[in-house]
């Protein structure tokens, strides 16, 4: 799944527990984050998230899943921004991904 939409769950679900399992792009280590009670706990302490889409539009799937990524650390990130010129977008913090996350599908569940 897309980082953003792997982050939107535990929010979209009212505060469920949940553990979002992924790799590093670049690195191949995993970073995980656990949702305990609405709170995100990230392993290891510096993962990035990288938000971007790829030109054309088109289907999520195909325009943004493959370019929002989880990263062990803003340096990882940046190499893989690197590699990828015809990806534009940001670097962003765990807490910027995560409101962004909770903005986007908090509250599509919502009665």
């Amino acid at each position: 799944m897309c980082a953003i939409d792997a982050l939107g769950i535990p929010p979209m679900l009212e505060g469920e527990d949940a553990v979002i399992s992924s790799t590093d792009p670049v690195t191949e280590e995993p970073v995980t984050v656990t949702a305990t009670a609405g709170v995100l706990h990230w392993e290891p302490a510096g993962p990035v998230v990288f938000v971007g889409q790829r030109p054309g539009g088109g289907p999520a799937a195909t325009a943004c899943c493959d370019a929002l990524n989880f990263f062990t650390g803003d340096k990882t990130a940046r190499t893989w921004t690197r590699a990828h010129p015809e990806v534009p977008g940001r670097v962003v913090s765990q807490t910027q991904a995560e409101e962004i996350a909770r903005q986007t599908f908090g509250p599509l569940l919502a009665s």
